[in-house]
């Protein structure tokens, strides 16, 4: 983000990223619904947000998006929890600090405790024509429907160092098959070397899925890739970008490279069963 595009990231830019992610989380679950139907996939709406069940092995299994239309209510966190236990899972919860206080008075007063903290980050769109060159080497193409196990194998490999198993690749299935997902592959010399992908919702892109093979690290693939997905985002019409990183990140390093700041950490929160 070039300095004169510095923006404060207010209530409302802040209820268009999280609504943005918390309808990922829900096509997500859809993808896995049509894709499995034995995961026995639910989604419900509730707070102003979204409780979403994908099946025992799954990321997306947290309430998100809560509090940023007004006070939260004991009952909208009761009907959360036997929403989860009824699933046999722990009820969690991602909270974003500019959610209405009242949510988090009722989530210290039911016992949930941090599990853990994400980086949110964000840009406006498009890019500038000066902001970053290509990358030399690589090249950039949206991955087609007859690439995709190409490209689950070439993410889930950048994910785990190595041939990923297939938990890993069912993982990531939806980031490619969803509803609204673009995926893109980066090649070397011929090669696919990395990949990634981005979900847009009501002008919001959120950035995923980005891993690169170990073979190909340290030439570029991550900043050609991002280049890649904010250029196609802004072009579907998207003028906000996000991403999410852990806090310290190197992947947070890289997104700021691309002119992302953060906007706000997110606060992953938990009740034991």
């Amino acid at each position: 983000m070039p300095d004169g595009q510095v923006q404060f990231v207010d209530r409302d830019l802040a209820r268009r990223l999280e609504t943005a992610y918390a309808w990922r989380s829900v096509r997500y679950a859809r993808t896995i619904d049509h894709l499995w139907r034995e995961q026995k996939v639910a989604v419900e709406a509730v707070g102003g947000g979204y409780a979403v069940y994908a099946g025992p092995a799954f990321p997306v299994n947290r309430a998100s998006g809560l509090g940023l239309n007004g006070p939260a209510g004991e009952d909208d966190l009761a009907r959360i929890e036997e929403f989860y236990r009824s699933r046999c899972a722990a009820p969690r919860i991602d909270l974003c600090p500019v959610a209405d206080e009242s949510l988090l008075v009722l989530l210290r007063e039911r016992g949930y405790t941090v599990e853990g903290f994400m980086s949110v980050l964000w840009r406006p769109l498009p890019l500038t024509p000066d902001e970053f060159a290509p990358v030399p080497g690589v090249s950039v193409t949206r991955a087609g429907r007859e690439e995709a196990e190409l490209w689950l194998r070439t993410v889930g490999e950048g994910f785990e160092g190595k041939e990923a198993p297939p938990e890993t690749r069912s993982i990531l299935a939806p980031n490619f098959y969803g509803e609204r997902a673009e995926p893109f592959l980066a090649w070397i010399d011929g090669q696919p070397a990395g990949g990634g992908a981005f979900v847009s919702h009501e002008g919001v892109a959120e950035l995923c899925s980005a891993s690169t093979r170990p073979a190909f690290r340290r030439r570029g693939v991550q900043l050609a890739l991002l280049r890649a997905r904010l250029e196609e985002a802004a072009r579907a019409g998207n003028d906000v970008a996000m991403a999410h990183t852990a806090p310290g990140s190197p992947s947070q390093r890289n997104v700021e490279r691309a002119g992302f700041r953060l906007a706000y950490t997110r606060a992953l929160l938990g009740l034991p069963r």
